[in-house]
């Protein structure tokens, strides 16, 4: 009788939904050597240290293919003869040349394996050129199905847009396709149908005009630019520019949208100059200076490429409409331009080494909607828009991903993740401190490739609190840390439950209508209450449950 009121009990969880530790295994994913090679740090990416790219193409709407070149520079790490680039099927890869001679390759799925001829010595600086073209894969639900979009717009003008975060820049175009190794620089020339404009990232060096009609936009990045973060967008724009003046002086901001939205445009983007504003208190400097802020007009919702935001949120606030705090505060800015700018600073700036702790983008990125709201309608505003946000998590996965094989964890990284540094934050209890810590951490960390132990470390230090314990719950676990109390001749006892091992988060509780710290284990404690009505209420700001073992 015990086995089958076992078995009844669980198929009850199992068609309810109910998420428990322990009771529902997750689903057990699988992993393949195509995932190996597009995820980890292959000997054929390891012995050499990208520099700079070319990438010179030609986008053809009439057959929706693009064709061109990457001219690679490169330099010797360590001395090997085959070198891994990786392009996605269909696209292929037709030759490749180094110093004049044609090279032999090896396709591996979407990896290819060049068989380099002349010396690789260890120092020196290098330079291939990589000819390809194909049918890139169409983006299905961009932004997060990536790919190319072939759209039209309004007007039935050509509205083209690259959109590859997760799934990957050798969607569309050969590279060494890993987070860990950022180029230095790089130059993008784009060859667009007439009569309209290509936008990329950087800034615009020169526009020239072909024997077919057609135009080439030469763009250059001088700042270090992760994969999927280069873009492209072909459309029938007009453009207009402000400057902001900033904490590094004047930043160049230039709008690319289409001709029949100039006037929402200039009037909704006015959220950009106030985004920077806040952004450049709580975090310091824009990041790119140098390569200016764009903010461009997209046929899907947005995407966080650097230096050129792409836009698809019909110049209205919240998102696409929608208030996803259910605050009310999440209509007083325009989602998209405030979060995907967030991302200059986390992503952009500070970028993850492996997709598995993308929460450093998405987790700072989600809460900076947060600090944006506080900067201009006050702390308690803002702590209400990130409280709002926790009916989106879902507690389904741990936070961080499996490494080595491109696989991201939970999208509990966005408004988990939020609140997970919004509970940091009352650790900390003291507002500029909070504020240093952020800005601390965009000058510690200001163009590089970081992992989790390097954030984990950085906060612990910032903090003078050792944050190992939290950080396995919030980013390793799925459970919410639970303060179980209950009140005994004259004394409160409590301890966390539904933790992790270790787990001692100080929390701000309402004992008996006074505020104070409670420093819980996972051990009972006690301390003497001064009242008989006893009653204890959590600080709404800490990301835990609470239970009445009494009640």
């Amino acid at each position: 009788m015990k086995r089958q009121l076992n078995i009844i009990f669980f198929l009850f969880l199992l068609f309810n939904g109910v998420k428990a530790q322990g009771l529902l295994q997750q689903k057990v994913e699988v992993f393949t050597r195509q995932d190996s090679l597009r995820g980890s740090i292959t000997k054929e990416r390891a012995w050499w240290d990208v520099k700079n790219y070319h990438l010179d193409i030609k986008v053809n709407p009439v057959d929706s293919t693009i064709t061109g070149s990457n001219t690679i520079g490169y330099k010797v790490l360590q001395e090997y003869k085959l070198m891994q680039i990786d392009l996605q099927n269909p696209m292929e890869i037709y030759k490749v040349i180094q110093d004049g001679k044609e090279l032999k390759y090896k396709r591996e799925g979407n990896a290819f394996f060049i068989e380099l001829i002349a010396p690789q010595r260890t120092g020196t600086t290098k330079e291939l050129t990589v000819f390809y073209g194909g049918k890139p894969k169409v983006a299905i639900n961009p932004p997060w199905d990536g790919g190319i979009s072939w759209e039209k717009d309004s007007n039935r003008k050509l509205f083209i847009a690259s959109s590859c975060q997760g799934l990957g820049a050798s969607v569309w175009w050969p590279n060494k396709d890993h987070m860990y190794d950022e180029v230095e620089n790089m130059r993008i020339s784009i060859n667009a149908p007439k009569n309209l404009i290509a936008v990329s990232n950087g800034r615009l060096q020169s526009v020239k005009q072909m024997k077919d009609g057609t135009k080439t936009y030469n763009w250059y990045v001088s700042n270090p630019i992760n994969n999927y973060g280069v873009n492209i967008n072909i459309g029938d724009y007009v453009s207009f520019s402000e400057k902001f003046k900033g904490e590094k002086g004047d930043l160049d901001c230039t709008y690319y949208v289409l001709k029949d939205n100039l006037a929402k445009a200039k009037k909704q983007f006015q959220d950009v100059p106030k985004m920077l504003k806040a952004f450049e208190y709580w975090f310091g400097p824009y990041p790119f200076y140098e390569d200016s802020y764009k903010l461009v007009e997209a046929p899907y919702l947005g995407m966080e490429h650097q230096s050129s935001i792409t836009y698809g949120n019909g110049f209205q606030n919240g998102y696409r409409g929608r208030d996803l705090s259910g605050t009310g505060w999440g209509l007083k800015f325009d989602f998209i331009i405030i979060h995907e700018s967030g991302h200059e600073w986390f992503a952009n700036s500070i970028t993850n080494k492996d997709i598995a702790d993308m929460w450093i983008h998405e987790s700072f990125t989600n809460y900076s909607e947060s600090l944006f709201v506080e900067y201009y309608y006050g702390k308690e505003a803002g702590f209400e828009y990130v409280r709002g946000t926790r009916k989106g998590i879902d507690n389904d996965k741990p936070i961080i991903g499996h490494y080595d094989v491109n696989s991201e964890g939970s999208s509990d990284m966005y408004p988990k993740g939020g609140n997970m540094l919004h509970t940091l934050r009352q650790i900390v209890n003291n507002d500029e401190k909070w504020r240093e810590i952020l800005r601390g951490l965009n000058s510690t960390f200001y163009h590089q490739t970081v992992t989790t132990k390097q954030i984990e470390d950085y906060l612990s230090n910032a903090t003078g609190v050792n944050l190992t314990a939290f950080f396995n719950q919030y980013l390793r676990d799925t459970r919410i840390p639970t303060l179980e109390y209950f009140f005994k001749k004259g004394f409160i006892n409590f301890r966390w439950t539904n933790c992790v091992s270790g787990f001692d988060m100080p929390v701000k509780v309402t004992l008996n209508g006074a505020e104070q710290v409670l420093a819980p284990k996972t051990e009972w404690k006690n301390i003497a209450t001064k009242t008989e009505n006893q009653k204890l209420d959590v600080n709404r700001n800490f990301y835990v449950a609470s239970f009445n073992i009494t009640e």
